[in-house]
């Protein structure tokens, strides 16, 4: 059953903080990391959906995502309405591996998305320059090192001032903090995040 992310939940991140977070504002992780973006959130529990993401990322799955943009959209197209951004830029792929692939998972949800809610897409402004090793195998420490200078923004002359970066699961926010800090050097001036579904911390 999806289990779709309710209040209490992180200020910064989204993360829900469970029955007794009535109190707190942010996570545990919001408070010991200085976020680059501002302000982001997912749509449903990780666990909740966890084979069907699955079978999206790695069995050919993509037209899984029509469903998926309907399903951000439903729980969170107000919030991203209320967010103006000129466009959802999503997590960008290393070239080879999205050709074994045969797509890029962030790029068709990021498409479903911007379909329901009229939301262009770029998909041409920031690129993965190497292939990094898959994140599920690193703790917080080792995914930060393993996405250091990982991408790389395509044009210094970025005309957009607010963007929401898409992809499927955030879990320590290590990916979506490399792609705000390279938009940041750019100009960009609100960077947000809208997630799939929001995984557990390592």
């Amino acid at each position: 059953m999806i289990q779709v992310i309710t209040e209490p939940a992180c200020f910064k991140c989204g993360k829900p903080l469970g029955r007794n977070g009535e109190m707190q504002e942010f996570c545990d992780d919001c408070r010991r990391i200085k976020h680059f973006y501002d302000k982001g959130r997912a749509a449903v529990f990780y666990r909740s959906m966890s084979s069907s993401i699955y079978r999206f990322k790695y069995a050919g799955r993509a037209e899984y995502a029509d469903g998926y943009g309907e399903i951000v959209s439903d729980s969170l197209g107000n919030w991203i309405r209320s967010l103006k951004a000129d466009a959802l830029i999503p997590v960008p792929m290393y070239k080879k591996k999205e050709r074994l692939r045969g797509y890029n998972q962030a790029s068709v949800l990021a498409r479903a998305i911007g379909k329901e809610l009229n939301i262009p897409v770029r998909d041409d402004l920031i690129l993965r320059t190497r292939n990094t090793v898959p994140m599920k195998k690193l703790d917080e420490k080792g995914r930060r090192i393993n996405l250091k200078k990982a991408f790389k923004v395509t044009s210094n002359d970025v005309k957009l001032k607010s963007i929401i970066i898409i992809d499927d699961i955030y879990t320590t926010g290590s990916t979506i903090d490399e792609i705000a800090h390279e938009f940041r050097q750019v100009g960009v001036e609100k960077i947000y995040f809208c997630t799939l579904a929001i995984g557990q911390t390592i």
